[in-house]
Parts: structure tokens; C-alpha cells; sequence
């Protein structure tokens, strides 16, 4: 087993320091979403609207749930930078690997999120085509 060193970890910080930027990005992009929903559910109470409001509501805690994963990956890699510093090499390797779990799953839960973020557009589209015949 090769040794871990404090680069290691710190290779990872900047890339989920990139990630929880798309991800608050998108979760400001969901909050504009939402007030603009409401306008128009206060407008016009339709079934796409409806729709949207069940996609999105999925969406966001989708979000917060890759957030949350997010922040605890890095969390991690903050601690296994401790527990190499303070040399404990084996609990910065164990930290280490569940860091690298909650980072996959952290984007894990995107793929799944963008995969319903398609299902949002298909409503719209579905609206559009209503609309044109």
C-alpha cells in the first residue's frame, strides 16, 4: 500500500470546492424556479404546473442531499489532512476512503438529478406540442 501524504487529500479539495459551486448554482437556479412557479400557479392552476411543482420539489431535495454529501466529503479530506498531520496514517486512510465514497455519491445523486432535471423539460415540451396542434 503506497503512504499518504498531505497532498493527497488536498489533490481533492479543489475539485469539491468546484463541485459545491455548481451545485449552489443550481440550487439558486431551483429557488428562481420556485418563485417564478408560484406566479404562475397563482395565474393559471394547469396539470404542467402541477407537474413541475412535483419535479421540482423532488429536485430540491435531491440538491440538498448532493449538497449535504458534498460537504461532508470535504469535511472528511479536512480530517485526513489532521490525521496525517498529527501522524495517524490509518484512520487518514480510512478517512480518506469515505471521503472518496461520499464524493461518489454525492455525484451519484447529480446523475439522478439530472436525469429528473430532463423529465422537468419533457413536461414543458409536452406543453408546447399541446399547444401548437
Amino acid at each position: 500500500m503506497t503512504e499518504l501524504t498531505l497532498t493527497t487529500p488536498s489533490i481533492l479539495f479543489s475539485a469539491i470546492s468546484l463541485i459545491m459551486l455548481a451545485y449552489t448554482n443550481r440550487f439558486l437556479a431551483y429557488a428562481q424556479l420556485v418563485r417564478n412557479l408560484k406566479i404562475e400557479f397563482d395565474k393559471t392552476q394547469t396539470k404542467a404546473t402541477e407537474l413541475q411543482l412535483e419535479n421540482l420539489t423532488e429536485r430540491l431535495y435531491l440538491a440538498r442531499s448532493m449538497q449535504v454529501f458534498g460537504i461532508m466529503s470535504l469535511l472528511l479530506c479536512v480530517l485526513c489532512t489532521l490525521f496525517i498531520f498529527i501522524n495517524m496514517p490509518i484512520v487518514a486512510i480510512i478517512s480518506f476512503a469515505v471521503s472518496l465514497i461520499m464524493l461518489a455519491v454525492s455525484l451519484t445523486i447529480s446523475i439522478k438529478e439530472i436525469l429528473i432535471s430532463v423529465k422537468a423539460l419533457e413536461v414543458h415540451l409536452n406543453d408546447i406540442k399541446k399547444n401548437r396542434i
